[in-house]
C-alpha cells in the first residue's frame, strides 16, 4: 500500500458515454428463461446499455475522454498519457489506448491499454499517479471502458443478464487546493483463484478452432457463486486494513465507489463493514455490470451530481478476473 509522495496528484476533470441503445430485464424475457423480477432480486439491475451501429470501445472511450477534457478544462495537446483499462478492447493490436489518443487529438501523448479484470481503470489511476508524483507526466487521461456485450454468452442466463457497455474517463494532474487529491493507492492480485472468471478461447493457449467456437469458449465464464463468496470474505478485512493505512475507520468514508458487480455483493460488503448502503454510490440498477467502466461511471456521477462535496473522503474500490483488486483513497 503506497502513500502517494513526491508532487500532490489531483482528479481534474471527469466524463462518460453510455451506449444508446438500452437493454431491459424484460427484453431479456424473450432472448432467455429469465424474468424480470429474477434479475432485480438476484442483482438490482433493471437496464443496461449495449453498443449498437457505429458504437465501440474505442469510439466510448474517446467520447468519454473528451469530456473529461473539457471538463479538466486542459487542452488536448496538453496530455502526456492516455490508458484504458479494458477487458473487451475492440481488437487485441492495435489497442484502444493508441486509437483513443489519435481521436481526441492528444497528438504528443503515449497510448496504452490496462487489462487487469475490473479494476483496470483503478489501476490506471494509480499508475497516473505514481508518473504525475514523480514529475515524469503532467495530464494523464485515464479511461474505464467495455463493450462487453460482444463477449456475454446471450444464450447463458445466469451470465448474460449482468453486463452493460459503457465509458467514464477522468483526467488526474497536479493537485490544487479546491479540488480532489488521490492520497493512498493499493493493488492487489491473487492468482490462485484465476479460473473464477475466464474467457478461454481465442488467444496464444487457445487459437480460434471449430472446436473452441462449438463449445463457446470465445465468451466470458464466470463461477458467480465462488466470486461472491470471494469477495465477501476477502474484501471487507482488506478495505478495512486500507482504510487503517489511511488513518482513518470506514466510519470515516463519506462515499464508497465500488465496483457495481451486482446488489447482494454491494450489500454483503457493507453489512460486513458496517457501513450505511447510502453512502455507496449506485448504478448498477441502470447500466449494470460495466466492468472496467463500473467505478469510472460512478465517479463521474457522484461528482457531477453535486454528492462529492468539500471536505469529504471518498474511497474507490473495484475487484474482477485475476482475481485482482485494490483501492484508492481521494480527498475532495
Amino acid at each position: 500500500m503506497a502513500h502517494i509522495e513526491g508532487r500532490p496528484v489531483g482528479v481534474l476533470g471527469t466524463g462518460m458515454y453510455i451506449p444508446k441503445k438500452v437493454l431491459t430485464n424484460h427484453d431479456l424475457e424473450k432472448m432467455v428463461d429469465t424474468s424480470d423480477e429474477w434479475i432485480v432480486e438476484r442483482s438490482g439491475i433493471r437496464t443496461r446499455h449495449v453498443v449498437s451501429g457505429d458504437e465501440s470501445n474505442a469510439s466510448m472511450s474517446a467520447a468519454a475522454a473528451s469530456r473529461a477534457i473539457r471538463d479538466a478544462g486542459v487542452s488536448p495537446e496538453s496530455v502526456d498519457m492516455v490508458m484504458v483499462g479494458t477487458n473487451s478492447p475492440d481488437m487485441l493490436l492495435p489497442g484502444v489506448g493508441p486509437t483513443v489518443q489519435n481521436l481526441i487529438g492528444a497528438l504528443r501523448a503515449g497510448g496504452m491499454d490496462i487489462q487487469a479484470g475490473c479494476p483496470g481503470a483503478l489501476y490506471g489511476m494509480a499508475i497516473a499517479a505514481g508518473g504525475i508524483a514523480s514529475s515524469m507526466w503532467d495530464n494523464v487521461v485515464v479511461v474505464g471502458s467495455e463493450a462487453i456485450s460482444k463477449l456475454v454468452d446471450w444464450t447463458h442466463r445466469s451470465t448474460c443478464v449482468l453486463f452493460g457497455d459503457g465509458a467514464g474517463a477522468c483526467v488526474m494532474g497536479p493537485w490544487k487546493p479546491g479540488g480532489i487529491r488521490l492520497t493512498h493507492a493499493d493493488l492487489v492480485a491473487d492468482g490462485a483463484y484465476k479460473e473464477l472468471i475466464t474467457l478461454p478461447g481465442g488467444m496464444a493457449a487457445e487459437p480460434a478452432t471449430e472446436e473452441t467456437v462449438r463449445e463457446r469458449r470465445h465468451f466470458i465464464k464466470m463461477n458467480g457463486a465462488e466470486v461472491f463468496k470471494y469477495v465477501n470474505r476477502k474484501i471487507p478485512a482488506y478495505l478495512e486494513n486500507f482504510c487503517e493505512t489511511c488513518g482513518i475507520t470506514t466510519k470515516d468514508v463519506d462515499w464508497w465507489i465500488f465496483h457495481q458487480a451486482n446488489i447482494r455483493i454491494l450489500d454483503g460488503v457493507a453489512r460486513r463493514l458496517g457501513v450505511s448502503m447510502d453512502k455507496f454510490v449506485i448504478n448498477v440498477d441502470k447500466y449494470g455490470n460495466t466492468s472496467a467502466a463500473s467505478i469510472m461511471l460512478g465517479l463521474h456521477e457522484a461528482r457531477a451530481d453535486g454528492r462529492i462535496s468539500p471536505g469529504q473522503k471518498v474511497l474507490m474500490c473495484s475487484f474482477g478476473a485475476g482475481m485482482t483488486y485494490g483501492a484508492l483513497m481521494l480527498e475532495s
